[in-house]
């Protein structure tokens, strides 16, 4: 694991109209960490995941993503009009655009696309958004679909799947944009019980192969397995972080033992 941040997050603020749901959050991700956001709902998670890939703007703060040689972003927000992200004009819309280039995201719902197979699900994103040829586009694809049990349904449509099913493939077409930064958002969320696990076991096994990762999630147990810091957010605000051993074992805030404890133990 690297020891620069790939990601670095300072003071994000974002509001919708008088619900301020962002409050100078910071958050920084080295190259091949994961960082777990846990929290209750309305928390903000959710809104800061999707501020670091461009699907929300900031009212303030900046986000730095070092993708390498000709790939560095570096985005202030200063309070101004969001029509631009903030004041620097069409510099500041290329600079979003390449913040997504650098992460791909996991949603909690799979918006796979009904009317593609799941071999064109994947396959569209790559060709169309990095210009890579087809046939090679197919065959990462394929190889990726491989490596989630799932090759034997690359020409099955997405009501043919299980809800699973869906969700690893989402996670394929995350992957084969081959992004630096893979973001989660609950994504076993909307899972059958039952099917939870197949989920996590894909998320595991990329963590474990250096993936850089930012996770949403009401999974503790896969947090706390996986994850190599959690944040903690109520209020929009980051009310501790730290490893998962001192996070889930000896939490600091009365706030976070309130959480932990409802959750881990809800009949109490």
């Amino acid at each position: 694991m690297s020891e620069a941040p790939l990601l670095t997050a300072t003071g994000i603020h974002l509001s919708f109209g008088e619900n301020h749901v962002l409050r100078g959050v910071d958050l920084s991700v080295r190259r091949g960490e994961v960082v777990a956001l846990i929290g209750p709902s309305g928390s903000g998670k959710t809104t800061l995941l999707r501020s670091l890939n461009g699907l929300a703007t900031p009212d303030a703060g900046r986000i730095v993503v070092d993708g390498g040689p000709g790939e560095h972003v570096d985005l202030t927000f200063d309070g101004g009009p969001r029509r631009a992200w903030g004041r620097a004009g069409r510099r500041a819309l290329a600079e979003r655009e390449s913040l997504r280039d650098r992460s791909a995201m996991v949603f909690q719902h799979h918006h796979l696309f009904p009317h593609l197979t799941v071999l064109q699900n994947v396959v569209e994103g790559p060709v169309q958004t990095r210009g890579v040829p087809r046939a090679e586009a197919e065959s990462r694809a394929l190889e990726l679909l491989d490596r989630v049990g799932l090759a034997d349904k690359r020409d099955a449509y997405p009501r043919e799947l299980s809800g699973g099913q869906q969700q690893r493939v989402g996670i394929v077409r995350a992957l084969a944009l081959q992004p630096d930064l893979l973001l989660f958002d609950e994504p076993t969320s909307s899972l059958d019980p039952e099917l939870v696990g197949e989920v996590l076991t894909v998320m595991k096994e990329l963590a474990d192969e250096g993936w850089t990762m930012v996770v949403v999630t009401h999974e503790l147990e896969f947090a706390r397995a996986v994850a190599d810091e959690v944040l903690f957010l109520d209020g929009g605000v980051v009310v501790e972080r730290g490893a998962p051993a001192q996070m889930f074992s000896a939490p600091r805030r009365a706030r976070t033992r309130e959480f932990l404890h409802r959750i881990l133990h809800p009949l109490d």
